[in-house]
């Protein structure tokens, strides 16, 4: 289990390193699909391997104080930033603004740590109520992500008017396919650590 977990921890933050210091921020500033590759790689992949790792460890934050790892509330506040940063002012200011691009990647990566540490940290084994607690946590999350996707994909108009065309897309069509990596990606990432967490209600 500490293999696996030291195992789960290295290759977060190896994710982590790749999508920051490769050539994603770079992409992101002309490309929405590249940005939201970037998003999806620290909420819905490093963040649940760092998360997972931490949990149940003696440095684990959710033993010290649960009161601030509450999963509900952790699933509001990764909704409240998560589409704040897609507004079109921050979204902007995020994409050309090396402050902005820090302050956005550091507020995602703290708010995924959140919720997916609220899920899944806490002392070991897991209560009936926070696993429970963290199903819905997981499962709102999903949803919110799903729907912001959704919106994305179907828009009929161009959202970010920053954005140019890349790849051979239209900056439309390039709007819609980073929209469908949230809904696939992240919708995706969120249901299974709800379904994961379901198992140990069910056993």
């Amino acid at each position: 289990m500490r293999l696996m977990k030291l195992a789960a921890w290295n290759l977060g933050w190896m994710v982590l390193l790749l999508a920051w210091l490769g050539p994603l921020p770079s992409l992101a500033q002309s490309s929405f699909a590249a940005h939201m590759t970037l998003h999806m790689a620290v909420v819905a992949v490093a963040a649940p391997l760092i998360s997972i790792a931490m949990a149940g460890l003696r440095y684990d934050p959710v033993k010290r104080v649960p009161v601030l790892f509450s999963p509900i509330p952790a699933s509001v506040g990764e909704l409240l930033i998560v589409w704040a940063w897609h507004s079109p002012s921050l979204h902007h200011f995020a994409r050309h603004t090396a402050i902005g691009f820090v302050i956005e990647q550091g507020m995602f990566l703290a708010a995924g740590v959140w919720v997916w540490l609220s899920a899944f940290g806490g002392v070991r084994p897991r209560s009936r109520s926070r696993s429970g607690a963290g199903v819905i946590g997981l499962l709102l999350t999903s949803m919110h992500m799903t729907l912001l996707g959704a919106l994305l994909t179907l828009s009929p108009r161009l959202l970010y008017s920053h954005h140019h065309a890349s790849y051979g897309l239209d900056p439309l069509t390039d709007q819609h396919l980073g929209g469908a990596v949230m809904l696939v990606v992240g919708g995706i990432a969120f249901l299974m650590g709800g379904l994961w967490l379901t198992r140990d209600l069910l056993t």
